[in-house]
């Protein structure tokens, strides 16, 4: 689809650091698509940003990043919105759209620690901080000696937490950690066999009216196909088993030999069950692939794992 080549954008934003940054990054790249069009941020605060106190599994799930900034778009203050696609809701109200998702930074989990090197080097007892029930039931499932406990707050705030020693290590997102240059501080990354990441982890994702196609038209050569088709089979694999915060679950897909292999868990928060499953499909059928992995996970005994949440 061809669209007259934009004047102006605007573009709504969290007003952390992480989510600056990637709205400056896509900024940067709209404007080097469109030289002659002005980009502009808008920087908001959602609910998420605001309750600190409280696990996000607790307080409404992901969608408390996005709502404010959706607010925006049906104003027609915003043209897009920039989102980590691990915080976008799995279901999209039909007044919104996913017109791009950008080329992934490294999907995996991170260490962060200023005593231990990774989580085998970790004694009894040792306490690692995560906001994540994905993460929490794999440490436990795999690690039974640590102890977790619920980190909240952005990036920068996490990081102060673990240097005041209120944790032993941390486990964040490694993209994050990449993206505002503060990779020195990841000890190790996490193997995906250890901690398989989240539905979209590592990827941007840029949200618009579903009733705006030039909006779509703009951005999308902004579409890396590889990444998109990952994320929407990672997607496909948690809306179809009501993937939230409420929900520990992992799905992860990567491009081999030409096709999409795809890994899924769903657990308890104890890590005491675990439901996993692998898939491989072609690129061009991610959804197909999500669901049938879904399918699979309900199999290994998800159905039961759920509804003991």
């Amino acid at each position: 689809m061809s669209a007259p080549t934009p004047d102006r954008i605007v573009i709504a934003t969290r007003e952390s650091r992480l989510a600056l940054w990637q709205a400056e990054h896509v900024k940067a790249r709209l404007e080097a698509l469109y030289p002659s069009c002005k980009v502009e941020l808008l920087g908001m605060t959602t609910r998420g940003d605001q309750i600190l106190d409280r696990p996000l599994a607790k307080v409404g799930g992901k969608g408390l990043f996005v709502k404010e900034l959706e607010t925006a778009l049906l104003d027609r203050a915003a043209d897009i919105a920039v989102h980590s696609m691990k915080d976008v809701p799995m279901e999209l109200p039909p007044e919104f759209a996913l017109v791009a998702i950008s080329e992934r930074e490294v999907p995996l989990d991170a260490f962060v620690s200023n005593k231990y090197e990774s989580l085998d080097d970790m004694p009894p007892g040792a306490v690692v901080g995560t906001s994540s029930l994905r993460r929490e039931a794999q440490i436990h499932a795999q690690y039974p000696m640590l102890a977790v406990s619920s980190l909240r707050g952005n990036l920068d705030t996490r990081l102060r937490k673990l240097d005041e020693g209120q944790y032993d290590a941390i486990i964040l997102a490694a993209a994050g950690l990449s993206r505002l240059g503060l990779g020195q501080r990841i000890r190790s990354t996490l193997p995906s066999e250890v901690s398989l990441p989240a539905a979209g982890q590592g990827a941007l994702g840029i949200e618009a009216l579903a009733d705006r196609p030039e909006v779509a038209a703009w951005m999308a050569p902004l579409v890396d196909p590889h990444s998109a088709a990952c994320v929407r089979a990672e997607r496909a694999t948690s809306r179809a088993l009501a993937g939230s915060c409420e929900v520990p679950l992992g799905a992860y897909a990567e491009v081999q030999d030409g096709e999409l292999r795809l890994r899924g868990f769903v657990a308890l928060p104890d890590g005491s069950r675990i439901a996993r499953a692998e898939r491989r499909g072609p690129l061009d059928q991610p959804e197909a692939l999500g669901l049938a992995l879904a399918a699979d996970l309900r199999a290994d005994g998800a159905d039961e794992i759920l509804a003991g949440l």
